[in-house]
């Protein structure tokens, strides 16, 4: 019986006794705010959902703690003190901080597990694209990335439609509804199969030296296969085409094969099974470059993941 009644009434500290220094949990201060909501411990338990002993004890310890009742208990209903009404403003104000300091980490972490979206066109995207989706997906592992290749036409079309963040192309870009930024230019170098008499000829080759040759080309929706056949008009001369495809690979092969040569942007050329049997040579002065670019929606403001991942386009562009 003395049991139950201290239970029920705990004491507390009088002035002259030193109030005790436990801190007050979080817990114990939801299970207080809902049972002065509430008004019942039965009815707060529920809401806590927790055991309505539980509940109690630890308004118990709290008011220990405090060394003040906050609840008048009356039978199943209890009322709130004078001190208990005081303390419910400050506990309220704690639990905001404590739940604004949760939602804010909650939304600091969340952009990471946001989508982002990048393109690139076919001839860029096997080469310049993988270090970087790599260094991209170990920094965010949970983000959810798309990636897309596609012809020029096809990615200045889904940054502008927003079905894609960033972009990567090939100047010149007409578009006035994006943002075009440079990111490098790159020499096409003349490719020839290893045992082409060319090969071996010098370091350096000029335009002379290629005018009569059969040439392996993308067809023509790619904007490099443009490119190399105005290269050839621009020095007045029609390149005989030989085959045409549209896989940078495939040209690979059929120079290796001797069905041609062909002009390869410089990031092809590193080693790899696509370059066994074919000698890349340079034009000098008067090799044809192309600038790639990185296009961004113009009136779109990209979330943080984006720019994360376009500042890694910049950086291993600047490597490239």
């Amino acid at each position: 019986m003395n049991d139950r009644k201290s239970a029920q009434c705990p004491t507390f500290p009088t002035q002259h006794s030193p109030l005790p220094t436990s801190p007050v949990e979080l817990d114990q201060l939801r299970y207080f705010t809902a049972t002065a909501e509430m008004l019942n411990f039965t009815r707060a338990a529920e809401r806590c959902l927790v055991s309505q002993p539980s509940l109690s004890q630890a308004i118990i310890k709290l008011e220990h703690e405090l060394g003040a009742a906050l609840f008048e208990r009356l039978g199943r209903n209890v009322r709130l003190t004078p001190a208990g009404r005081t303390f419910y403003e400050h506990a309220m104000r704690v639990l905001g901080a404590a739940n604004a300091a949760r939602d804010s980490l909650r939304a600091a972490d969340q952009w990471q597990r946001g989508p982002a979206s990048i393109g690139a066109i076919l001839t860029v995207a096997p080469y310049l694209l993988p270090p970087i989706l790599r260094t991209f997906t170990r920094k965010f592992p949970e983000a959810k990335l798309t990636v897309r290749e596609d012809f020029t036409a096809g990615i200045v079309q889904a940054v502008v439609a927003g079905e894609l963040d960033l972009g990567i192309a090939a100047l010149p870009i007409d578009e006035p509804r994006l943002v075009v930024e440079p990111l490098f230019t790159e020499e096409l170098f003349v490719a020839l199969p290893a045992r082409h008499p060319l090969a071996t000829k010098r370091r350096k080759l000029s335009t002379a030296d290629i005018i009569d040759e059969s040439f392996v080309l993308l067809d023509e929706t790619h904007c490099l296969g443009e490119q190399v056949v105005s290269f050839c008009r621009d020095r007045k001369f029609q390149p005989t085409v030989t085959c045409r495809t549209a896989q940078l690979l495939t040209v690979q092969s059929m120079v290796a094969l001797g069905q041609g040569l062909s002009l390869v942007p410089k990031m092809a050329t590193a080693g790899s099974a696509a370059n066994k049997g074919i000698v890349y040579k340079s034009l000098g002065d008067d090799a044809p470059k192309r600038t790639l670019c990185l296009l961004r929606h113009r009136d779109r403001s990209p979330g943080r993941l984006v720019e994360e991942l376009a500042a890694l386009v910049t950086d291993g562009s600047e490597s490239a």
